[in-house]
């Protein structure tokens, strides 16, 4: 795959891997020379946002349509082979976004098994106004005269639309037409070469030298140590920062899974008096964050100059840190933990970031072949200051205790009732607020607790989960009656929007 700079870039390749094809995605400034050596079975040009007009916007030789590999090109890529061939490109007169009713030729390979008349995804404002010589459209919408076209005797095939994307109806069965019946492929690639290739790999570029790794105990930077173990075994050194703002019982949990299953050095570095004196007293949310990130970069780098020199640094990388802090030419999202520069004093030989191509699906995937346990393979999303942005004011260790006591209910009942599975994440909050109650025959003013619970695909939005109400019964009934300090609880129906998961 030739990158041009789109959003949807690394989906594409996903949706190959997903054929059990293996897909490599290389930029778009890559030499004809390299692309001739690697005897690839096809190629794709991947969308992206310029105009193939604007001098500044991505190109690529023409040169690489006549290797007589098979070429399909998406959005941008699309009206690149157009530019290439010497068709014409221009502003639509109608641009198109979203779901758009295609009318397809199904006696193209590209369309086989697909209907005449199907939605697809559209986000384009420049056009194919005249198909390239020798070019014949296979697409149309109502206002996008070609929206594909292919020259079938050369195998190049072009898309306006967008197949990758779940919008797309029929997308899928266009990528697998593309793979198997025009690219020829075998569809013999699965995780487990995945795993075989990393591991051959990571030997082959760390040779002797050490690896130090960042272990946070979530699933990214857990699969890349069992990655690296089996590289490398004991030349490995995990950091695992516990800052006494996890879950009940994770830090323990992460040193006894790493230390037992796994061959390597572990240091666990306990900073929780340091981090609560840093906090005392803090209840903007936005200091409390600065706070434990700080304080966590001291500890951690504190930690590896003990062990950098001549040592490689590895980070738990995926591939939507990267996209979404700036990939190539995409645009710029976030920045992400993972991007944050590393002190200048520290040098590494270099960083090693073996699961930046991988969506979180595919890193599970990897790490349960790995024989990493069920609960940190599907652990939840956590945020990086941990529990302190869900204890909602200033942070002390009896709202710690009464927090993590409550989660642990919250999360046992979830897993007992099987209800765990229906949701993309749940947790408990302690408000800063307490309230009156009656236990026995005595007044009580204790901590409130606020349950959260949310479905979503993709966490740009999110709907609060609808738990039965017997079983939101029994975890209200267990907190009350088994965690010291809590006389109420409330769940929170908020979507996301107008709220956010995390409450801070």
């Amino acid at each position: 795959m030739l990158d041009f700079g789109g959003q949807y870039n690394q989906l594409i390749a996903r949706r190959v891997r997903d054929n059990n094809v293996y897909a490599e995605i290389l930029p778009y400034t890559v030499s004809l020379d390299k692309i001739k050596k690697r005897n690839y079975k096809g190629i794709i040009f991947t969308g992206g946002p310029n105009s193939v007009y604007d001098e500044q916007s991505p190109h690529y030789t023409p040169e690489i349509l006549k290797l007589g590999i098979p070429v399909l090109g998406i959005c941008y890529g699309c009206q690149l082979i157009t530019w290439m061939e010497n068709g014409t490109v221009e502003t639509a007169p109608v641009s198109e976004y979203g779901k758009i009713e295609l009318k397809a030729r199904t006696d193209s390979p590209l369309f086989k098994d697909i209907d005449k008349k199907s939605i697809v995804w559209m986000s384009h404002t420049d056009y194919i106004s005249k198909p390239p010589k020798g070019f014949k459209v296979i697409g149309k919408t109502n206002d996008c005269p070609c929206a594909a076209m292919e020259n079938a005797d050369r195998k190049i095939y072009a898309v306006q639309f967008h197949p990758e994307v779940t919008h797309s109806q029929f997308g899928k069965q266009m990528l697998h037409n593309f793979l198997y019946e025009i690219c020829g492929c075998k569809g013999d690639w699965v995780m487990d070469d995945f795993i075989e290739n990393t591991v051959a790999s990571l030997k082959e570029q760390i040779g002797d030298k050490k690896v130090i790794l960042g272990l946070s105990g979530g699933v990214d930077s857990s699969v890349v140590a069992a990655l690296l173990s089996k590289a490398v075994g004991k030349q490995l050194t995990c950091v695992f920062v516990d800052h006494g703002l996890m879950r009940k019982d994770e830090g323990d949990m992460v040193e006894n899974t790493f230390t037992k299953l796994f061959d390597m050095n572990f240091v666990r570095v306990n900073c929780k008096d340091e981090f609560l004196t840093a906090l005392k007293g803090v209840k903007n949310p936005e200091r409390k964050r600065k706070i434990i990130g700080k304080k966590f970069y001291e500890a951690f780098w504190g930690e590896i100059r003990k062990n950098a020199n001549e040592a490689f640094f590895a980070q738990g990388t995926i591939y939507p840190d990267c996209i979404e802090s700036g990939k190539g030419k995409a645009a710029t999202i976030k920045t992400h933990h993972n991007k944050v520069k590393m002190p200048k004093d520290i040098k590494f030989i270099d960083t090693i970031e073996p699961l930046r191509d991988l969506f979180k699906d595919e890193v599970r995937t990897v790490g349960e072949k790995l024989g990493i346990p069920k609960e940190l393979v599907w652990r939840q999303p956590f945020p990086g200051p941990g529990l302190g942005v869900r204890i909602i004011g200033s942070v002390t260790e009896e709202k710690i205790r009464i927090l993590q006591d409550a989660d642990a209910v919250f999360r046992d009942e979830m897993a007992k009732s099987g209800y765990e599975k229906e949701l993309s994440q749940f947790f408990a909050v302690i408000p800063d607020v307490k309230t009156v109650g009656v236990m026995g025959d005595h007044r009580t003013y204790e901590h409130l607790i606020a349950l959260r619970a949310v479905t979503t695909d993709n966490f740009m939005t999110a709907d609060w989960a609808h738990i039965p109400y017997d079983l939101l019964a029994k975890v209200s009934n267990r907190i009350t009656n088994e965690v010291d300090g809590v006389n109420r609880v409330v769940y929170d129906i908020t979507s996301k929007p107008p709220g956010t998961v995390e409450w801070e």
